[in-house]
């Protein structure tokens, strides 16, 4: 090869990739094909990067609780643990930051992993989401690259602003998750002053096997309290360990922190004349069109006795899923169906779901056998089906899931291809309508966070991200121009807004 001659993107294995950008779905929406190896092979790897930590949330705080059904949903779910208002159940839930190491403080600017385990009668539930309703990417295929941009520097082994605004100015649809991340609640002052959310679009079946398309939210009772940065950093240097401080010494005199779940519905006609892909992970559902349906009342009341067994090698992962709660066509969920179960059984062990925290506390039986840490709990059970001997575990049809349907094209069949994820998207509307909704002074406090950051890249790759704050908002990029003391010309502007 040439010296002047680009080289060839490849799989580990030197097949030349043709797209890096686009997961293979079958059709527009998805969902994902199994056969797309290079999507695979790249979450694989990047599950087995670090040891023994989790390579991202790897700093994080829980607490035991207990769930209350409050309200009536069953017209839209067939899930045991809904079907009786004033049903208990007991959770887990775990905190924590999203790119800083186990050691990092608690009151840096990120976002915060809110994941939470249902033990219900038929089987956990992890609803493992964060404290935005958006995510930086709406395609898995990013996944790894975007983390990487987070973390520490190949060379230097530093946090690098420089690597992370490149490659958020060359994905706009980051930019509704950054404008949350740099507003005020990219720093909250407690956990117990986060609201979570799941993130996704999932499904939700009833008894009749109807499905509608959900939204899952837990807002917090105890109201959203943020800190400034000046706040943030003195904190820092007093405690880092303020948040996990706080809720443990909240929980240990008796004050439990709670928190309303609600759901957002769709219906599958609705979600067909959506404005924006439902199943987009960097939109939200606007609540005017899709109001919240309250559900119940989480409730955190017992801090674990062991951290180690309880905290660290708690596992959560979305295919955690019981009956009347489905995926959805959502990309970056069915990456994930895979990928964090995958992480577990690397970071934790094969056998991670027979560790107390994370087993049912339900009847439950399979056929997976041996591997490292396994219990004897299956004894001289076969491990092969199906079978012809008594009192083994048979499958049964009336749990099978709801069929989804995907979508064709004008010859009527579904085509798996590589969709370009930047087509027909609208990147910007959500994020302009998030600043706008920003009081005077929270816009001055994002703009000059943004600018803290920023102003550490190049000067190429400011000048691109203005370009975005610009389309979204000319305020927004007005004013994060003027923190980064960048006189913005007529061409510049017009070059902003895309002429």
């Amino acid at each position: 090869m040439g010296q002047d001659q680009e080289p060839k993107l490849t799989t580990a294995e030197g097949r030349p990739i043709g797209d890096m950008q686009n997961s293979m779905t079958a059709g527009p929406r998805g969902p994902l094909m199994m056969q797309d190896v290079q999507l695979l092979e790249q979450m694989q790897q990047f599950n087995r990067e670090r040891i023994p930590e989790r390579v991202v949330h790897a700093k994080g705080t829980a607490a035991h609780g207990t769930f209350t059904v409050t309200h009536d949903v069953t017209k839209y779910t067939k899930a045991a643990f809904l079907s009786d208002v004033g049903k208990k159940t007991d959770v887990f839930l775990r905190f924590s930051t999203v790119a800083g190491e186990k050691g990092a403080a608690d009151a840096e600017r990120d976002v915060r992993g809110f994941a939470l385990k249902f033990y219900t009668e038929e089987g956990n539930w992890d609803m493992v989401g964060n404290n935005t309703p958006v995510f930086f990417i709406r395609d898995p295929l990013k996944f790894a690259h975007f983390i990487h941009t987070q973390k520490r520097h190949p060379k230097t082994n530093m946090r690098d602003m420089d690597m992370q605004w490149d490659f958020w100015s060359q994905c706009p649809e980051s930019l509704h998750q950054v404008t949350i991340l740099f507003s005020d609640r990219g720093l909250p002052k407690t956990l117990r002053h986060v609201n979570g959310y799941g993130s996704h679009t999932y499904s939700f079946v009833n008894d009749k096997n109807e499905r509608v398309w959900v939204k899952f939210h837990f807002k917090t009772k105890q109201g959203i309290k943020t800190m400034t940065d000046a706040e943030s950093a003195e904190l820092i240097g007093k405690d880092r360990e303020s948040h996990q401080r706080d809720l443990y010494e909240s929980i240990k005199k008796g004050d439990f922190p709670q928190w309303r779940f609600c759901i957002q519905v769709m219906t599958d006609e609705q979600a067909k004349s959506f404005k924006w892909n439902p199943f987009d992970l960097t939109k939200v559902w606007p609540h005017a069109e899709f109001p919240l349906i309250e559900v119940g009342t989480l409730e955190l009341n017992r801090n674990p006795e062991n951290y180690h067994a309880e905290v660290e090698q708690s596992s959560f992962s979305p295919s955690s899923l019981v009956p009347g709660i489905e995926p959805s066509p959502d990309k970056m969920l069915q990456a994930r169906l895979m990928s964090y179960a995958d992480a577990h059984r690397y970071r934790v062990g094969t056998n991670y779901q027979q560790l107390d925290i994370n087993k049912p506390k339900c009847p439950y039986a399979n056929y997976h056998r041996d591997g490292s840490m396994t219990s004897a709990e299956y004894g001289s059970k076969p491990n092969y089906f199906p079978n012809t001997l008594e009192g083994t575990p048979k499958d049964d049809p009336a749990h099978k899931e709801c069929p989804m349907p995907l979508e064709t094209d004008d010859a009527g069949q579904v085509v798996a291809d590589r969709y370009n994820s930047r087509v027909d998207h609208d990147d910007y509307t959500q994020a302009g309508d998030l600043w706008r909704l920003m009081p005077e002074d929270e816009r001055d406090r994002a703009a000059n966070a943004i600018a803290g950051a920023l102003g550490q890249a190049r000067e190429k790759v400011q000048m691109l991200q203005l370009c975005h704050f610009f389309r979204a908002d000319p305020d927004y990029g007005a004013r994060v121009a003027k923190a980064l003391n960048i006189e913005i010309s007529e061409e510049m502007l017009a070059h902003a807004a895309g002429k």
